[in-house]
């Protein structure tokens, strides 16, 4: 398959279960409440790493927030619930609570599995704390030196998928990051996605385990490093014009989600100086779900 020269290779990306839970930040400025989102989703690219996936998924305007104010909502993603309740509590108390003039709402009111996240946060209100009963939901109002944080005690938390993907493999540095620039554009207008990495874009991918460290869970993608295409000891996946190699990873509330997102982030990724569009396929030994691209693109 091709789409606008750029060929499409006939394979999937492979994903896998994660749970994700959804935080609405609001703020008196949207200044403020981007500040406290960006905080809160700093170094949580990966949860091989940072424990913890996560990302802006949208901004919200003021009739569209629990409070009339404008907000940012954050999605963030773990392997399990116990884990993603713990990186809630660090990250809300850490980056949300401090910062000037925030609230805090759950944004997933209808999922199966609650957090404690207000209700543990009080304590730092030393007995000072309040809290109000609305619509059969509980609200903690902690007294700070600015005024006070407001913060519901619990947050939803749902089956979601991680590790969605695609590769875009170009002739040179600039058409690669370019394609890519053009992708993560398009693939943040979606709902209920994220784009965890840096900007969006991942440039070090790495495959499962490593040849000369064992013990290590992840490593190089060296099949697509363009560096090491000449060694007897790689097997490279690179076509021959292909210098430069950038992945997009994306992370979702459920399937169509990222199956919406991949869909336009690949089509907008097809310009020139972008020799093809491929996938992290791993055989099966990552997880359940695949998105076949080619069936994306049809």
């Amino acid at each position: 398959m091709e789409r606008r020269g750029v060929r499409i290779v006939d394979t999937f990306a492979e994903a896998f279960d994660m749970r994700a839970a959804r935080v609405l930040i609001t703020a008196a400025s949207p200044r403020w409440a981007h500040t406290a989102a960006q905080s809160m989703t700093g170094f949580a690219t990966s949860v091989i790493g940072c424990k913890v996936e996560a990302g802006i998924e949208a901004d919200l305007v003021s009739h569209h927030t629990p409070d009339g104010r404008p907000g940012v909502s954050v999605l963030l993603f773990g392997f399990d619930v116990e884990g993603l309740a713990a990186r809630l509590l660090d990250r809300v108390g850490q980056t949300v609570l401090t910062c000037p003039t925030t609230a805090c709402f759950d944004g997933l009111p209808e999922a199966p599995d609650r957090v404690i996240v207000g209700g543990l946060l009080r304590h730092f209100g030393d007995r000072y704390q309040s809290s109000k009963f609305l619509d059969g939901r509980r609200y903690w109002r902690i007294p700070v030196m600015e005024g006070e944080f407001l913060v519901q005690e619990a947050f939803g938390v749902q089956k979601a998928i991680g590790g969605g993907n695609f590769l875009i493999l170009a002739q040179d540095q600039p058409a690669a990051l370019e394609a890519a620039e053009a992708a993560v554009a398009v693939m943040r207008r979606t709902a209920g996605v994220v784009l965890p990495f840096p900007g969006g874009v991942v440039r070090a991918g790495s495959k499962i385990g490593a040849k000369h460290y064992k013990k290590l869970v992840a490593s190089t993608n060296d099949a697509y490093c363009p560096t090491l295409r000449a060694r007897d000891d790689v097997t490279t996946q690179l076509p021959d014009g292909v210098n430069s190699v950038l992945e997009i990873v994306v992370d979702g509330l459920d399937h169509q989600a990222i199956e919406d997102a991949l869909r336009t982030g690949i089509d907008a990724a097809c310009r020139p100086g972008v020799v093809e569009i491929t996938a992290g396929n791993y055989g099966g030994k990552l997880g359940k779900h695949q998105f076949h691209l080619h069936a994306l693109l049809s």
